[in-house]
């Protein structure tokens, strides 16, 4: 599943160079699957929508950093445990109930997201 921000989030910014994926933005930051990604132009996500990759989205939150489920790995393939939940200094990146996905769908969307 993808990790989550909390309300408790202090806005520390821990987590933000830490995730692999670019994942995690800042309190107001528009976001797009480009950022930090290999993904250019139109693409087909591994859940089955098409996307643009450059297409920019309002923010999931103007208070604390969020993390885009569709960008997060939990850094499968990367790391053995999420990065963001390990720096992370009041505990705030939780696991997503709302987006639970297998390993090998972490790592379809990992190959995705970087070209692999």
């Amino acid at each position: 599943m993808a990790i989550k921000i909390t309300e408790d989030c202090i806005n520390c910014d821990a987590c933000i160079s830490e995730c692999p994926n670019n994942a995690i933005y800042e309190p107001g930051e528009e976001w797009a699957y480009e950022d930090g990604t290999e993904l250019s132009g139109t693409s087909t996500a591994p859940w089955g929508e098409e996307i643009n990759a450059s297409e920019k989205h309002e923010p999931l939150s103007d208070e604390f950093y969020y993390i885009v489920w569709e960008k997060c790995t939990e850094c499968k393939g990367f790391h053995d445990e999420p990065q963001c939940a390990s720096v992370c200094p009041v505990d705030c990146c939780v696991p997503d109930e709302s987006h639970v996905e297998d390993e090998a769908t972490l790592l379809a969307k990992k190959a995705w997201l970087h070209g692999e």
